[in-house]
């Protein structure tokens, strides 16, 4: 499993890249994951659209059907208080509608109370962890069955270079996306051998988002690239040309990012 590490950021994804692909997204409602989901829809994959804001869900579902793609599918979750039960339920109701699932992006999460361990606000640990590593957890605990029964599956977590290195006083976010990682490894591990699915990590880099903005409120967002500008390399994971990639932790291309965002 020797590959390249980095996914161009410059992918153009074919209109037929996912068609009759039936794709999960969580943190659909806005920011990368609200733009991988209408272009995925764009692509011809049916997507369900999970996040915990049903009115900005209802906008993402709206422009899809605008944009004549598949019918989507909303499910509102809050994962930060999210039970197993919550998640069995999910599972079944996806089985039950569309009988497996083809894609399985991990892209919801929440920034926390960056700020020294020994300062470390204990409740905000425990709901940044809870959200960033246990949910992702569980929903592919429950889903893999039906991941299984896909022709090929492919699984992403979305994650960040303070959890590939450590970095001071960003705290349990960092640890959740250091437990991202291992998580990724050893799901990719056990499942080489025993399934079709394949198991990748992905760093978009610094983007303009709602978590970007809160963890740099100073910042200057016009020299970070769009949200759109980077989905292409998650429309890449879950075609079928990255097939040969598995147990990677990838990041986007950011030489040909910043390029564009100087055009902008």
């Amino acid at each position: 499993m020797t590959v390249d590490k980095i996914i161009p950021a410059d992918y153009e994804a074919p209109l037929d890249l996912l068609t009759a692909r039936v794709v999960l997204i969580t943190g659909a409602a806005e920011g990368i994951g609200r733009c991988l989901a209408i272009q995925a829809a764009g692509r011809g994959a049916t997507v369900v659209l999970l996040d915990r804001n049903v009115k900005k869900l209802e906008q993402v579902y709206d422009e899809i059907e605008q944009n004549g793609g598949p019918q989507p599918a909303i499910y509102p979750m809050n994962l930060e208080g999210a039970t197993p039960q919550d998640y069995l339920e999910l599972a079944n109701s996806l089985q039950d509608n569309f009988g497996r699932l083809d894609g399985l992006v991990h892209n919801a999460a929440q920034l926390g109370r960056p700020a020294p361990l020994d300062q470390y606000d204990i409740e905000s640990w425990y709901k940044t962890l809870q959200t960033n590593l246990n949910a992702p957890f569980m929903l592919t605990r429950f889903c893999l069955p039906l991941l299984r029964q896909s022709a090929s599956a492919s699984v992403i977590f979305t994650s960040d270079t303070v959890g590939r290195r450590g970095k001071a006083y960003w705290g349990a976010y960092a640890v959740s996306k250091a437990g991202l990682e291992g998580l990724m490894q050893l799901l990719a591990a056990e499942l080489e051998d025993t399934s079709r699915v394949r198991v990748n990590s992905l760093d978009p880099g610094p983007v303009q988002t709602g978590l970007r903005r809160s963890a740099y409120p100073a910042e200057d967002p016009r020299q970070h690239p769009q949200p759109e500008q980077v989905v292409g390399a998650f429309l890449y994971l879950l075609g079928p040309e990255s097939k040969r990639l598995h147990g990677q932790s990838l990041t986007v291309e950011a030489k040909s990012l910043m390029a564009e965002t100087q055009v902008l």
